[in-house]
């Protein structure tokens, strides 16, 4: 089944093209800076070798454009990868907050939208942009089943102890303030895959799984199922992040409002967009920071320590929480790429069972997963390729048949 997986942000649309039964994408594209200057479609074509790249600058004042520009690609007769629209019998669409109403995805109606509606206080970034996504997919493939997989839903399986914050009962039974925990796709899809390389049943099966990115997230894995997650009621806890600060002491933003008379949107702003690597370095690419770290930089140097000591100390309240770990997943941009975060994040984990090869972490990744533990490790220590979209096209297919 050929499944059109799409990502609707508030001024892009990221999509992928898949033939699911054998688990690779035909066409991927952004489209870039919708209703703005500039804006720009980029499609990739995987059906020769090698890819075929088209970049097109033009207006694209919608997303109705947007996607309109998208199946015009997909039905080109120089690089297309379907003949009619009719071809694509399902579409996933990635909804970041599904709050405690969804926890698989789910096929849309009228109804769903109205929930996903309903929850956009709890994603006002996201939400809003997913809904127009599939609002205009539903208009220009009206043939399609639509899904909506949710970033949110891998965690619906934390017990309250994990996921109640101890504030007033009430806050959470009618405000729904709750820890809600992101990145959910992947870290679904990093567990399906380390459970098929660990060889043992999903129910027997304790992970530590760690998307490090520009967002960061790590997650507690109990017998295939999320725990405990490092996201909490929004996106901004946790680990420190390319402009996110992750944990922060909750006086700090009253600080902030009181003594330096900062508005709720510039604190806001401060934590989410300006804050985390970009605010300990004036740079958020963790590449960057790398290379002025080598170069004998102190900012750089102090903010991959302190990037390193916040996922070492989430690996070891997991590893307490799990009681019995069997891989220590390291995904995404930065955990699959950089041997010095993995290094650092794992000095000193002896005593827990995890140790790094110094040579197999410094080669990365040789195929869709990688084992880079030291032979003593106890636990094994694990580089998983992530694939958000793949998982949504999965989950999709699974949905509709």
């Amino acid at each position: 089944m050929k499944i059109l997986v799409i990502n609707s942000g508030s001024s892009s649309i990221k999509y992928s093209f898949f033939d699911v039964s054998e688990r690779k994408a035909l066409a991927t594209g952004l489209v870039e800076k919708i209703g703005e200057a500039g804006s720009r479609i980029r499609h990739t074509v995987f059906t020769s070798e090698p890819a075929t790249e088209v970049v097109r600058d033009l207006v694209v004042e919608d997303h109705h454009r947007g996607l309109q520009l998208m199946v015009d690609l997909l039905l080109d007769a120089r690089i297309g990868v379907i003949e009619s629209p009719s071809e694509i019998m399902a579409i996933g669409h990635r909804v970041v907050h599904g709050g405690e109403h969804f926890s698989q995805p789910t096929v849309i109606t009228a109804g769903v939208m109205k929930a996903i509606k309903a929850l956009i206080p709890l994603a006002p970034l996201h939400n809003p942009a997913n809904l127009t996504g599939i609002e205009v997919a539903i208009d220009l493939f009206p043939q399609a089943t639509q899904v909506a997989v949710f970033d949110t839903a891998f965690h619906q399986t934390m017990p309250p102890a994990a996921y109640r914050y101890a504030i007033p009962k009430q806050l959470y039974e009618e405000q729904a303030i709750r820890v809600y925990g992101f990145h959910g796709t992947s870290h679904l899809y990093v567990t399906k895959q380390a459970v098929a390389h660990l060889g043992k049943p999903a129910a027997e099966t304790n992970l530590i799984t760690a998307h490090l990115g520009n967002g960061c997230s790590i997650t507690a894995v109990r017998g295939g199922q999320s725990v405990d997650t490092s996201m909490g009621f929004s996106p901004l806890a946790g680990l420190i992040m390319g402009t996110r600060s992750g944990d922060l002491d909750p006086a700090v933003p009253y600080f902030l409002g009181h003594s330096l008379g900062m508005s709720f949107g510039e604190i806001d702003k401060l934590l989410n967009k300006q804050s985390g690597l970009l605010g300990l370095t004036g740079q958020n690419d963790l590449r960057d920071i790398e290379e002025r770290r080598s170069q004998g930089d102190a900012d750089a140097k102090l903010a991959l320590e302190m990037y390193a000591y916040r996922i070492k100390k989430y690996v070891g309240a997991y590893v307490a929480a799990l009681g019995r770990v069997d891989a220590l997943v390291f995904t995404a941009g930065v955990g699959q790429h950089s041997d010095a975060v993995r290094a650092l994040a794992c000095s000193g984990l002896q005593n827990l069972g995890i140790s790094l090869d110094i040579e197999k972490n410094r080669a990365g990744p040789s195929g869709s997963v990688t084992e880079i533990q030291a032979q003593d490790s106890t636990v094994k220590v694990l580089i998983i390729a992530t694939n958000e979209e793949l998982e949504i096209a999965i989950q999709t297919v699974e949905l509709v048949r």
